[in-house]
Parts: C-alpha cells; structure tokens; sequence
C-alpha cells in the first residue's frame, strides 16, 4: 500500500497501535505455568475491547488470535495447551485489521531466569530490526535493509533464516512489495517510494538459516539447523523524513 491521504495515515496509526498495545500487554503477562492458548486470549481481547480482528484468522483461517513459537519454533506456532516454562525463549507476532486496514508486529521474550547468550541475542535481535529500519528512505534501495541486517549478523557471529521474508501491507496482510529480504539478496532492484508501507522483520539467530514445516500441525515453522532464533518486527511507512514506525504502543 501506498498511503495518499492524512485519513489513511490516521487509520493505520490507530490498527498499529492496537497491535503494539496487544503485543506488550502479552510480553508483560509471560510467566512459568500458563499456556500458550491462555497468553493469546490476553492479546485476542485487547484487539476485540479495541475494534480490530485478528488478521491471521481473518485471512488465513489460523487457529488462534496470535502466532506464539517457543524455542525450537521459529515462526507459526497455534497457541494452545503447550505451557511456557523457566527459561524459555517466547515469540509473539500479532497482526490486526480494523476498518480495511491491517498493520504487524512482533518480538522474541526471554522468561527469567534466562541464558546470558540468550539475552544477548534478544538485545541483538532488536538491533538487527532497527539496523534495517535505519536504511529506509524515499528512493533508497530495498536491498539496503538487507544488507544492513546482514553486516550486523556477520559482525557479531549470528545467521539469518532466509526464508522468512519481510513485506507490504496496508489494504492486505500481505501485498506488494511481497518478499523484502532481510538478509543481503544481490537480486533485489526495487527501490522505496514516498507513502509505502511494509514490515522489516529480521530473524536472527545462532546458528538457522532456514525456516522449515514440522510434522504435527500444517502452521508451526520450525528453526534449520535447530538453533535459538528471535524475531522482532513493525510496522513503517516511507516518508520524506526517513521512516515512521506505526506499531510503537504509544
């Protein structure tokens, strides 16, 4: 999507925001015990007080409100009776629609007490997505974030799952430009335009470079070769002063 208005601005702020204050009220909620089902209804009624309608269900017929993946789960995970322990790395990602408008976000938590070389990742999970983000701007190349992300992960020993990809949305989950790498991708020419909007979501890791399906459900991706792997997502729109992250709680 292009955004070509101040009302669609507005209106895509406002589904951010909701999928941000969704995803932080469930970091905030992870504790030893409770179930993966029992942390998405904490996000799945955030997004109903809020308007909005969980997108993977809507487009995807996904069972849940939200995506949680725990460890060796890289992406995809259905909430359920799974229940998180000490010392687990969580992923949320959430995505929304309210009033044809859809926005994405997501981050990797660590339940206490955790690894150091796992808070090491998490912190350096965060400055992979922001070391891409920093490379957005009208008329700059899309392969920049990749290679932004990409020298970061050489510089301090870490790979990067090359199958997950990072994309436009707006009007859709998911739409053009459809496959933003976040790796370096020699292939890529596209450049960004004023007004676009799409995500920049690494996936870090300590040793995956792949994401692949498992056996038992036809949703949960899991790290190859397994290794801890985190993800941390928003949300942006291009514009003439560099780009504007919609999915900050605020």
């Amino acid at each position: 999507m292009t955004v070509s208005n101040d009302d669609e601005l507005q209106a895509l702020q406002e589904i951010g925001r909701i999928v941000a204050q969704a995803l932080a009220m469930m970091g905030k909620a992870l504790e030893p015990g409770m179930t993966t089902a029992e942390l998405d209804a904490i996000g799945r009624a955030h997004l109903e007080r809020a308007g909005a309608r969980s997108a993977p269900e809507l487009c995807y017929d996904f069972p849940g409100a939200t995506c949680i993946s725990i460890n060796e789960e890289v992406a995809h995970g259905i909430p359920g009776p799974r229940r998180i322990l000490a010392g687990d790395l969580v992923n949320i990602d959430v995505s929304a629609e309210k009033n044809g408008f859809y926005s994405d976000t997501g981050a990797s938590f660590l339940v206490p007490p955790a690894k150091p070389k796992l808070e090491r990742l998490c912190r350096d999970g965060k400055r992979a997505l922001w070391a891409g983000i920093g490379q957005v701007g009208i008329g700059k190349p899309l392969a920049g974030i990749g290679d932004a992300v990409g020298r970061f992960a050489q510089k301090n020993g870490y790979t990067l799952v090359r199958n997950l990809a990072s994309h436009g949305i707006g009007r859709a989950l998911h739409e053009e430009p459809t496959e933003i790498a976040t790796w370096p991708d020699k292939r890529e020419r596209r450049r960004i335009t004023n007004g676009l909007v799409f995500t920049v979501e690494p996936f870090l890791s300590l040793g995956a470079d792949w994401a692949e399906q498992g056996d038992d459900d036809p949703w949960t991706l899991y790290s190859e070769p397994r290794a801890p792997t985190v993800q941390y997502e928003h949300t942006l729109v291009a514009t003439a002063r560099g780009p504007l992250v919609l999915t900050l709680p605020g």
